[in-house]
């Protein structure tokens, strides 16, 4: 298993924004796909370092309401790239790039803190087994045709690792998860035929990181694994820029 520590000396990513010089465009453009109850906000400290190392970033918006829909408005995107894709998804989003990645423009996948289904798997199914004994299951209450993630516990389940006003924020601000796009099962499978990245977050309270290894072994990825909460792109966002960077098979430096 690849470390992180080696992974951030190899790329040498520059640790802020301002203080950054923008470089030559690269050959390859990366597509983020968020996750349940949050939007593209949280990628922007991770799109603000890519972008300054040369890379087009493009962010979906999908509405986590409906997996075909979320599915079609991520190809719209892939769509819009300059160049062929690294296409990157947390935590549900990997139910979405799942499926988009099949598309013959995305050149390889990053799963975050992600499901990784199987033919015929959805959300549902992936998280109907118990939490091994020291993990966590995520703290979900139903609302009508939605899934919520219990306001009281968001910031120690989500983001146990960024700051309390922001975690409690993005708890009083979540988008609701629709039932279809935790019920649908996924059909087309893009792991078994592009190269895959996956980091294990192991201080995981949403998706346990026994699933994640155990997804990502199935996947037949390279892993890297983070001590870090479920929002993995917020509290260690120089990290997962490094990370993304790796799949970049163009890459020269």
């Amino acid at each position: 298993m690849k470390t992180l520590v080696s992974v951030l000396a190899a790329m040498s990513i520059a640790t802020g924004h301002a203080a950054t010089a923008v470089a030559a465009e690269r050959t390859v453009s990366i597509v983020l796909v968020h996750g349940a109850f949050v939007d593209g906000s949280g990628w922007k400290d991770t799109y603000n370092i890519l972008s300054d190392a040369g890379y087009e970033v493009l962010v979906v918006q999908q509405p986590t309401i409906a997996l075909r829909d979320d599915v079609a408005e991520t190809e719209r995107v892939i769509a819009k790239a300059r160049h062929p894709v690294i296409l990157v998804g947390h935590s549900y989003g990997g139910m979405i790039i799942t499926e988009a990645g099949d598309n013959p423009k995305v050149r390889s996948l990053v799963y975050l803190a992600a499901f990784a289904p199987d033919a015929g798997e959805s959300v549902s199914t992936l998280a109907e087994a118990p939490a091994p004994a020291g993990e966590h299951k995520a703290p979900l209450v139903a609302e009508g045709n939605y899934l919520l993630v219990d306001r009281d516990k968001f910031s120690t389940s989500f983001a146990a690792d960024v700051d309390l006003a922001t975690t409690r924020f993005m708890g009083a601000a979540q988008l609701p998860w629709g039932l279809q796009a935790v019920q649908t099962k996924v059909g087309r499978v893009a792991w078994k035929a592009k190269p895959t990245h996956y980091m294990v977050t192991s201080e995981d309270h949403m998706i346990p990181p026994t699933a994640q290894r155990n997804m990502a072994k199935r996947a037949g990825a390279k892993v890297a694994e983070l001590k870090s909460s479920h929002a993995v792109m917020l509290s260690h966002p120089r990290e997962v820029a490094a990370f993304i960077r790796s799949a970049d098979t163009s890459a020269v430096d």
